[in-house]
Parts: C-alpha cells; structure tokens; sequence
C-alpha cells in the first residue's frame, strides 16, 4: 500500500513539475491599476492600424502579460496621447468581440482598434473626436470577374463577406444581388478566404487594401464609396477612440490632445505604418525572398513566441488538472458520504449535496469560453475585481476539471466492491479509515486513465481560452498566421505540436499506470511449496 501511495505522490510531482517547468513569466499576476500606466485595448491583427511584433522595433510598445510588442498606426496615436498625459502605453491585446467588455470592465482605459463611433455603439461607451477618416472598398483578385465593377449592381451573384461586429457586413446590403457570407472573425480570416477563392471579396476600408497590396500585389480594390447610390454616414466613416461613460475627465483629455496632431502627421503616421507592418516571403518590390524553408522561417521569426505559447498551455493544463483533481477529489468524496443517523446532519448533507449537484452540472453544462467571458469579464463589471487574465484562465481550467473529475472520482468510488467496504468494517475502520487507506487508493488507480484523458483534453481546450487572449498556443498561432498569411503551414506547425505534447504525456501517464497496478504475477494462495519449482522441490527431498 505505502508503494501506491509512493507513485501517487509521484502523480502529483510530475503534475507540479509540468507547471513549474513550463516557460512562462508571471509577470501579470498582479491585477493592481497602475495609475502611471495607459491599457489601450486592441487586436494586435488588424494591419496597417495594429499588429503584433516579437520585439521593440520601429517604437512598438509592450502587450500586456507576454513578451510581445504591439505596434501599427493606433499605437502611434495612443504613444502620442500616451507622452502628453505622462503615461507609459501598455496594450490589452484583445479579439474584437472583447475590445467592448475590456473598456467597460475597467480592464482596458481607451479603445484605440479602428472603432467607429456608431450609434449601437455609442449606448455603451463614448468616442472621442475622430482620427482618421476613411473611405470604402471591396477587395477583391485583380484577375476576379468583379474587378472591373463600375457601378453597385456590378457585384450581382458576387459571394461578399465583412468583418463580424462591424457595421461593413451591413454595406454588403447596397450592393445590390451580391451574396452575403457568414461574417468572419477578422481580416486575416477574410485575406486567406479571398486567396483560396471562397470569397470573391470583403468590405472593409481603403487602408485595408492599402495594406494587403503591400503583401499580396495579386488583389484589386474597388472604391464603392464613389460609386452612386452608395451611402455610409459621417459616423460610419470616421474612427475614434472609445472612452468609457463615466470617465469624461479622460474623454476630454483625448479630445484636447487629437486636436493638436495635425492632418499632415496623421497621414504621415499612417505611412510610416503601411511600410513598418510585418512581411512576408516578398521583398518590398515583391521579388522573391531569399529562399528558406517556410518551417525554418516561421521558427527563425517566431520561434520565441511559439515556445511562450506552448509554455502556457502546458502551464493551464497542468495546475487546472492538479487543482481540478483535487477539487473533483473533495466534491466525490462528499458526494459518497453514507447517509447520517441524525436528521441535523442528513439535511445538511443533502443541502451539500444539492450545492455541488448544482455547481457539477453548470460546468459541464457551458462551454469553457463562455465560463471564461463570463468569469474574467463579469466579476470585473460587476464586482470591480479586476482579476489577472491568467489567474481567471487557470480558474476556469481547475473548477471546470474539477466538474468532470467530481463524477470520475464518484464512479470511482461507487464500483469499488461491496467487500471492501465490508472488510473494512468488520476490522473496526471509521468511514474516514476507509476512503483513506482502503477505498482512494484503488479507486483514484482505476480511475486514472479517465484523468489521464482529463489533462490531454486541457491541453487541447486551452484553445478556447483566446476569448480572453490568453496568449497559449492556438491564439499565438492565430497572430502568426494572419501576419504571416501562411495559414495550411503554420496550423499544421501548431497540429503537430499539440500531437507531440499529448502523445508524449499519454506515453508518460501509461508508465505510471503500469506502476500502479504492480506486479501481475502473483497467486494469494500460494505457499512456498507450492510456487516452488520441480528442481526445488526435488532438492527438499
């Protein structure tokens, strides 16, 4: 028995050593505002006006909680708003349908992502006057059968799409017979759906397109703006910066400092951008880069950001399946507690009882990325705890393992034999005796290839934590890509990543199985005689 528990105890170590040994940098885990600091949320994947870098170049300033920098024609303007309020710029790096929460939670002070003030908009937040105007086009191949459109009814039978939760997908509306795609999540997702010819184009503005020719010289923009009967309206054509309602000491002060940048340097500041934006396998004139592995050059450029990643998720998965254990460990051990004798105590375990029935079927009830909207999100809307965004990603990992493994303990417990409990019993054992020394040790043993299973669906699930760009591996892949514009080749790098770290745990999981069973060849029955071989027995004699 003292061997089992020597190999458990083992269990538990290799899980701390996966998280300690993970390569990631608590540098976030305090949560306390720093008054001396300005948190602009943003995508970081919205080239020429935001992207993400792995290091300082060209005055990119720091992401908020990992070792990246963020840089484009917003975090130019927030730099300048930055210097004049005498705080440092830090980004709160963001998917667009977060960029709203993070402001109205407190987690983010100004939205500087190409925003415009529209009115649905405007109900939650304010914007700030505008600083940038733009114009409209549909971007679309230059060998495309809509390339020479002239007029809106031109796009008749086009298959058009726009970024979702912006008011783009709606211009979609005036171009008459065209078909309307599911929105995308971002232009990334838009650019690689153009390439492909899923899309015959997207809506989006002229900086867009100014931006994509830089990389990609094979596409058209077609400026619907111009084209008669088109209409967007004053608001729908400028961007700003949004503010949150009750901060309007802040409002003003942005106001005030827009008013000093003059149009000459904005329009510098947005060339400046075009050029510094990431590049691909082409040179500026669009000859061939010096040829190089597509692997060797994404790890060369961004190998740093993958093993930060990787780090991550190995981090999540391991303490949220370590704290998930344990807590599905204490939830199953209640739940299998004999009804007491006394009515006190029988309604206060059913009253318990009734608690974690409710807390069990709302975790495996909900999708992790709603928990994690909801945890990381709400409680800071709600109860002003801004909680650090990891310290919200490993919560949400642990209780909702903790869910699954509440019923694999449970299962556990339940089918270990009648006899053992009666065993125990006739030896004069407390129910706690019991679960200690005779009913654990055997049920946590067969159930360890389902917490086996547990910890490789972490390492996988982590994914979804990108709701609140938990930098792990999928959501660092995902930034990779849209600026690499290689999708097959870096999710394929990402796939066989994810393969290498969940079949090298299974393997590592089988072997503490295998010690956990012990020795198979044994007989209860046996005596020395009887184990003895025909030479022993004829040497006795």
């Amino acid at each position: 028995m003292k061997s089992r528990f020597k190999w458990l105890a083992t269990l538990v170590a290799l899980f701390t050593c996966l998280g300690i040994g993970a390569d990631f940098s608590l540098n976030e885990v305090s949560a306390k505002k720093d008054d001396g600091t300005l948190k602009v949320a943003m995508e970081a994947n919205y080239q020429p006006y935001n992207w993400t870098q792995t290091n300082n170049a060209n005055g990119a300033v720091p992401i908020e909680g990992s070792k990246e920098y963020a840089n484009g024609y917003d975090v130019k303007i927030a730099k300048i708003i930055g210097q004049k309020l005498h705080r440092k710029v830090e980004v709160v790096k963001t998917e667009w349908d977060g960029l709203l929460p993070a402001l109205t939670s407190g987690k983010a002070d100004l939205i500087i992502a190409g925003m415009s003030p529209t009115a649905e908009r405007e109900k939650a937040i304010n914007f700030s006057q505008p600083y940038r105007n733009s114009t409209f086009v549909v971007i679309t191949k230059i060998n495309s059968r809509y390339a020479n459109a002239k007029k809106l009814t031109d796009f008749k039978g086009a298959k058009l799409t726009a970024q979702q939760g912006t008011f783009h997908y709606d211009l979609i509306k005036q171009l008459k017979g065209a078909k309307r795609q599911p929105a995308m999540r971002d232009f990334a997702a838009m650019r690689q759906s153009l390439i492909s010819g899923t899309i015959d184009g997207y809506v989006a503005e002229d900086t867009e397109s100014t931006s994509f020719k830089m990389v990609d010289p094979d596409i058209k923009s077609i400026p619907v703006s111009k084209m008669a009967g088109f209409h967007a309206t004053k608001e729908e054509s400028v961007t700003s910066i949004g503010i949150a309602k009750p901060n309007k000491a802040l409002l003003k002060s942005v106001n005030q400092i827009l008013a000093t940048i003059p149009q000459a340097k904005r329009v510098r500041l947005m060339t400046e951008a075009v050029k510094q934006q990431p590049k691909t396998d082409n040179d500026k004139k669009g000859k061939k880069a010096k040829s190089e592995p597509w692997l060797v050059s994404m790890w060369r450029q961004y190998g740093g950001m993958i093993l930060n990643g990787i780090g991550m998720t190995l981090l999540l998965a391991s303490v949220g399946t370590i704290a998930g254990f344990f807590i599905g460990l204490a939830v199953g051990i209640v739940r299998t507690i004999p009804t007491p004798t006394t009515s006190g105590k029988r309604w206060l375990l059913k009253f318990v009882n009734w608690l974690l029935s409710v807390y069990i079927e709302i975790f495996r009830g909900t999708p992790m990325m709603v928990q994690a909207a909801v945890i990381y999100y709400g409680i800071a809307q709600f109860w002003h705890l801004n909680i650090d965004r990891t310290v919200a990603a490993l919560i949400i990992v642990s209780i909702n393992t903790g869910a699954y493994l509440a019923e694999i303990i449970r299962g556990g417990i339940i089918s270990t034999p009648e006899g053992q409990f009666e065993a125990a019993s006739a030896l004069g054992m407390t129910h706690n005796q019991r679960m200690w020394h005779i009913i654990l040790p055997q049920a946590i043993k067969n159930c360890l290839p389902s917490i086996t299973n547990e910890f490789i669906v972490n390492i996988k699930d982590t994914s979804v934590l990108s709701i609140i760009s938990v930098s792990e591996l999928f959501f660092v892949g995902s930034t990779i890509a849209s600026q690499t514009f290689k999708f097959f080749p870096t999710y394929l790098t990402i796939s066989a990543i994810y393969l290498i770290l969940t079949f090298t745990i299974t393997r590592i999981f089988n072997l503490i199985e295998k010690h956990l069973q012990g020795s198979k060849n044994y007989n209860l029955m046996a005596n020395q005689v009887q184990v003895g071989t025909p030479k022993d027995m004829e040497a006795k004699n």
